[in-house]
């Protein structure tokens, strides 16, 4: 049965820049790296999403391991863990709930509003929290609203899903895996890991830290889950959510 550990990565940039880490990121996910080689966590396999922010993730924490002279697996990249497109989503239905409904259209232009006097201030509120709009068109998303065009909440699901099938087949050697990826994707697998309604994984998604960690046990026929956004290498002070 394979340790699976289900890496966050760190804190992101600004919501024009949002697939790329911060600097408080990349320090999150470099504290990440410390911690396992304190621990003495060794891996057998590393998957990486094909996100940048994933990607980056995992090469802070690699780099650790490297400067350490511990051996690192190379990542494999597995398009796969990648997290929805929040992006594609927003230019899908924000014209089309601007139509439906009043108090989203106020809500988006004060969004907005927000993310132009922000300057591209890497704290700013409005990068850093989600906003009523943001919980709506998520919402409208994963309902299956009709004049979505792209990949739809099922669709998603199953893709992280698929995931499983990957990990269940590496030889028994290999007992942890580390898997780059992000909130949702991981909060897919907890539910599952729960046996748990499938509403609840954004629930779960959403208190997830950044750079956190969740250790599944994984076989063709089991998932469970051992540790849920672990994060006993960052100080509260950077402790962040998005």
């Amino acid at each position: 049965m394979s340790r699976v550990y289900l890496v966050r990565h760190g804190q992101a940039g600004t919501r024009q820049a949002y697939d790329s880490l911060s600097d408080l990121g990349r320090r999150q996910a470099r504290n990440l790296g410390e911690y396992f080689v304190r621990e003495g966590t060794r891996f057998g396999a590393v998957y990486t999403g094909a996100l940048v922010r994933q990607q980056q993730t995992a090469a802070e924490v690699n780099a650790v391991y490297t400067e350490a002279g511990i051996e690192f697996p190379a990542p494999s990249l597995e398009p796969g863990w990648n997290e929805f497109d929040l992006d594609h989503v927003y230019r899908e239905l924000a014209p089309v709930l601007c139509e439906e409904d009043e108090e989203f259209k106020r809500d988006f232009q004060a969004m907005w509003a927000e993310i132009d006097d922000s300057a591209d201030e890497q704290d700013a509120d409005v990068h850093r929290r989600w906003t009523p709009c943001d919980l709506k068109i998520v919402q409208a998303w994963i309902k299956g609203h009709e004049r979505f065009r792209g990949e739809t909440w099922n669709a998603f699901r199953n893709r992280i899903m698929g995931c499983r099938t990957t990990l269940a087949s590496k030889p028994e050697d290999e007992h942890n895996v580390a898997v780059f990826t992000s909130a949702t994707p991981i909060g897919i697998w907890a539910a599952l890991g729960m046996d748990v309604e499938d509403y609840r994984a954004m629930r779960l998604a959403g208190v997830l830290h950044n750079a956190s960690y969740t250790v599944m046990r994984v076989r063709a026929d089991q998932l469970r889950l051992h540790a849920f956004n672990a994060v006993p290498h960052l100080e509260p002070e950077m402790r962040t959510y998005r």
